[in-house]
């Protein structure tokens, strides 16, 4: 019989408290590391990460939540699923890695953002040939790396119903969930097989199912917790859903034979849907009732008065935290810049487990056991209450006298455009951002740490921004941009120039891969004291009589990359964040920029995971982009860029937008997208991605031509634009450049 445990997370971070993994990472590909010193460092983290929660006081501890890259990747490789492309590669890490990153010769799987967060999995094809095959090494290494520290391990793997949910069927595959029986069979062997290597519990993740399901899925979610509870010899089955309600799942899968289910209580509604399935009588429930993918501090009487209201609807009970913490950063320690008040707001990873130990005591030995917690808590969610930055009065007025979003219709503004900017058919640029060269990085140190002033680094990224121009006029670029060098981020960058924000020295969260960011806090009311790239621009314009490009991040982006207020509306933030744009982009086109940027990469992971809420989502996030960008005169022309996402959910919310031009991720997914656009009427100007900056491999004019004659089947030339699918930031400036001369000689000879 197992024996429950008490307090628990679902996951952890795995980059490193310092980008340990990343840095590691990179070495490996760059070839100045080798796979053994690589499995060292991992090893290093891993073990690190589980020490320190046990010390914390947790009794059951995640493993198997370390990755290279990317945990669905992993589960493609335990369930022998990779594409049949890299088959053929050498040594299994190498192999792994062309999967995610592709090389000069294998293109990587598609990517696309895992439910409603920043974090970009790598999505797994299911062809007809896959043949499916158990591969466990992984999870058992890990495993026995756990209990030889005596480590209370429960592995973790991707559940079968969420693994064939979030795959791509390709070469004329039947719907995946068919193929559901020829993996039961799999993860029923990985059961046994954790039970032999001594596992008593297993988390089996299927935050699919808090998705909008039908009838017929969650039939085979029956089916599938029926046949794997049915195995003779298995660890008890933790079932963990995260970031959304299980709604009509919830009494089904209560139903199977599985002894515990993990409950995300931090959305509103599960508490009473809990209630109301006697079956959960007989479970072990892990209540998620401290927040893993925000950093505020937990309002531990209300997440008290949750546990008890659970106490009559549960078998028994753990404390959790609702998802993995590899949303959140590390840990408060080293965060010298963020002071109280706002410092008592928060929680990041390790104050969340702390939380997560208190709860579980004060279950366990009383409230009188963790008074001291509690008053601290009481203290700061009080001062977080009163601050009167969080309510400007200012601001709100201004909202709420009305900003008109209306523009001149497209046709009109297609022709001013024209005469203003004299562009070619099928006009190249790129999205915004070039490499991140070392010698940009330690200025931007320099500075921080007093070694040089301010105008010697405006002068420092003015010599880069020179290059860059000088390097697009030589390779042939009809709209150029400045290169961001100043630009640590395309969010942080903005949030540190706007009232309501606040930034972390060390607050690294992992996005995909080995590329992590420091998501900034929204905390309070947001205004724009000045203007915040206008000056870059300017002097990049003054450079080149060809257009240089404003580049801005839209308001749903700032807001989906940064760790946002729970007290207030989403929408209201969004507002609010589109006003300070909108500013921003007034006067960019009062000091001559005739082309504005305004970037929202995220508006698809931000469309809530249930239809019911979608309108409401999507109307206030297109009206703040349109407050964003309405505010310029029809000669000026609006670009947006979109990327790594499932994009037929918003093709209609795209074409709302408005915009000139939308260049859009295009070459992982072979310009599907075009498709999705025709069938509701756009009739804009689009820059499908020709090539994909995430892999390291240069594109030939060869390939590039072929991307464009397939786009020039679904859009006009004089609508087409030709472009990389996302910005050039973490690529290398010989790549670039080499790709980038392919790109223009592709559209030359298209021309």
């Amino acid at each position: 019989m197992s024996i429950e445990f008490t307090a628990t997370v679902l996951g952890s971070a795995r980059i490193g408290p310092n980008r340990e993994l990343k840095k590691a990472v990179e070495s490996y590909w760059a070839g100045t590391l080798d796979a053994a010193a690589l499995e060292s460092v991992a090893r290093t983290l891993r073990e690190n990460t589980w020490r320190e929660l046990v010390a914390a006081g947790l009794d059951s501890v995640p493993v198997n939540t370390f990755s290279y890259y990317d945990h669905v990747l992993d589960t493609a490789v335990m369930l022998g699923a990779l594409p049949e492309r890299v088959q053929g590669i050498g040594s299994e890490l190498d192999r792994y890695f062309a999967a995610a990153r592709g090389n000069e010769t294998v293109a990587p799987l598609e990517m696309t953002k895992w439910f409603d967060t920043n974090y970009h999995y790598l999505v797994p094809e299911i062809s007809p040939a896959t043949t499916f095959s158990l591969h466990p090494e992984k999870v058992l290494a890990e495993l026995e790396e756990a209990r030889a520290l005596d480590v209370p391990a429960r592995p973790v793997v991707v559940g079968p119903v969420t693994f064939l949910l979030l795959s791509k069927a390709v070469g004329g595959s039947a719907p995946l969930l068919d193929r559901l029986d020829e993996i039961l069979p799999l993860y029923a062997e990985l059961l046994t097989t954790l039970a032999d290597a001594g596992a008593e519990w297993v988390q089996i993740d299927e935050p699919a199912l808090v998705a909008d399901r039908t009838q017929s899925e969650i039939d085979c979610a029956k089916r599938a917790y029926d046949f794997l509870s049915a195995v003779s010899t298995r660890p008890a089955i933790l079932l963990a859903s995260y970031f959304g309600d299980l709604g009509a799942a919830l009494p089904v899968l209560a139903s199977t034979g599985i002894e515990g289910l993990s409950i995300d209580l931090t959305v509103p509604g599960t508490v009473e849907h809990v209630a109301v399935v006697p079956a959960l009588a007989s479970k072990h429930i892990v209540a998620g009732v401290v927040d893993g993918r925000n950093i505020w501090r937990t309002d531990l009487d209300r997440a008290l008065a949750t546990l008890a209201s659970l106490m009559g609807s549960a078998g028994t009970l753990a404390v959790s935290s609702s998802c993995s913490l590899l949303h959140v950063p590390y840990t408060l320690d080293g965060e010298t810049d963020i002071v109280d008040p706002l410092r008592s707001w928060l929680a990041f990873g390790a104050e969340k487990v702390a939380e997560v130990t208190v709860l579980a005591r004060a279950l366990r030995d009383g409230t009188e056991s963790v008074s001291s917690e509690l008053d601290q808590a009481r203290a700061a969610l009080e001062s977080r209450r009163t601050d009167p930055r969080l309510h400007d009065a200012a601001i709100r007025a201004r909202l709420e006298a009305g900003v008109s979003v209306d523009r001149t219709p497209a046709e009109e503004r297609r022709r001013a455009q024209a005469v203003r900017l004299d562009l070619p058919s099928l006009p190249t640029t790129t999205i915004g951002s070039y490499p991140q060269t070392t010698q940009i990085r330690l200025a931007r140190a320099a500075l921080r740490t007093g070694q040089i002033d301010e105008t010697e680094y405006v002068s420092r990224m003015q010599s880069e921004i020179a290059d860059v121009v000088a390097l697009q006029e030589k390779i042939g670029l009809d709209v150029l941009v400045h290169g961001e060098p100043e630009r640590n981020d395309m969010v942080q960058y903005f949030a540190e120039q706007l009232s309501g924000f606040a930034a972390t020295s060390n607050g690294w969260v992992q996005s995909y891969g080995s590329r992590c960011v420091r998501p900034p806090i929204l905390y309070g009311d947001v205004s724009r004291p000045k203007p915040m790239t206008v000056n870059w621009s300017e002097y990049a314009q003054s450079l080149t009589g060809k257009p240089v490009k404003g580049m801005l991040t839209g308001p749903v982006t700032i807001l989906a990359w940064s760790f946002v207020r729970d007290d207030r509306p989403l929408a209201e933030s969004a507002a609010q964040i589109a006003l300070a744009i909108r500013d921003e982009t007034i006067d960019l086109e009062e000091a001559g920029i005739r082309i504005v940027q305004v970037d929202e990469p995220a508006l698809r992971e931000l469309l809530p995971l249930r239809s019911k809420d979608t309108a409401a989502y999507l109307e206030w996030a297109v009206r703040s982009f349109k407050i964003s960008t309405s505010g310029v005169s029809d000669d000026t022309q609006i670009h947006t860029h979109l990327c790594y996402s499932e994009f037929g959910e918003i093709i209609d919310a795209i074409v709302d937008l408005d915009a000139d031009v939308t260049s859009i991720e295009a070459a992982r997914s072979h310009m599907e997208v075009l498709d999705d656009l025709n069938s509701v009427g756009f009739d804009l100007g689009v820059g499908p991605g020709v090539y994909d900056i995430h892999s390291p491999r240069v594109p030939s004019v060869d390939e590039i031509t072929e991307s464009l004659r397939a786009a020039l089947k679904a859009v006009p030339a004089e609508r087409l634009w030709v472009n990389p699918d996302c910005g050039l930031k973490t690529r290398g400036a010989a790549e670039v450049e080499r790709s980038l001369r392919n790109m223009v000689q592709a559209a030359a000879a298209l021309r």
